[in-house]
């Protein structure tokens, strides 16, 4: 599908949404709007934003704006337990957002889906999504997802429209990320430990690096998690440098 079925009209409305969200004034990360607009240029009926940390099973990020209805609080341990029945969750954990705009009906037919558990004791009742995955560090998923309870798919229209986008929306994320930043003071030893995790080095190798103890290096991460209010690298480099992660 060529760029060009796209309307001069919806390409004015995607630009529309992008402006609203860079003019945001508010400490949302990323500003609800950016996942309003998104709504509103693609008909579903929930739209969301997640931001999880796998090792520590940690959401960072969750907004949800629902077109549908009220839907009721999914059971995010089911997830935990069911995600690997679906190819796609599988890849998009694997993959640190390096994964194009696709609806899970591209891995797995929808027919089959609904017999998976990961259906009837999480999805349910959306049958149908449409995922947007943004870059992220190793170990953490970021995505938007669209959703639809009919099983109609989602239109190539409605593909391009993601794609397209899918660049802004990660600079409209690092950039709220980074206004929201509050300072935290850490040594300047701290720093170099938290600059070397963040080029994912072990602790051996970081201990190598700096010639001390990998005991010393342990310590150093332990006084960062305590500064920083998080439990894992992935946390801490992300709250430290947002836009790298």
């Amino acid at each position: 599908m060529s760029r060009h079925s796209l309307t001069e009209r919806h390409m004015r409305a995607m630009l529309d949404v992008i402006d609203e969200a860079r003019h945001s004034t508010t400490d949302e990360v990323p500003p609800l709007s950016l996942l309003e607009g998104l709504g509103r240029l693609i008909p579903c009926d929930l739209a969301e934003f997640s931001e999880v940390d796998l090792p520590t099973r940690s959401p960072l990020g969750d907004q949800a704006v629902e077109y549908g209805g009220h839907y009721p609080p999914v059971d995010d341990e089911a997830w935990w337990r069911f995600k690997h029945q679906h190819p796609h969750c599988v890849a998009v954990e694997r993959s640190h957002g390096d994964l194009a705009v696709s609806q899970l009906s591209d891995h797995l037919p929808t027919r089959e889906f609904r017999n998976l558990a990961l259906f009837s004791e999480y999805m349910r009742p959306f049958t149908t999504m449409i995922v947007v995955p943004l870059p992220t560090a190793p170990g953490r998923i970021r995505m938007y997802n669209l959703s639809r309870e009919h099983v109609r798919p989602f239109s190539e229209r409605d593909r391009l429209t993601l794609e397209l986008m899918r660049p802004y929306l990660y600079d409209i994320y690092r950039e709220a990320a980074r206004r929201r930043q509050t300072p935290v003071r850490l040594t300047l030893r701290e720093l170099d430990v938290m600059r070397a995790v963040a080029k994912g080095l072990s602790n051996g190798a970081i201990a190598g690096q700096l010639v001390v103890e990998p005991s010393t290096v342990r310590k150093h991460l332990e006084n960062v998690y305590r500064k920083l209010g998080v439990s894992s690298r992935t946390a801490a480099v992300a709250r430290l440098f947002p836009e790298t992660s």
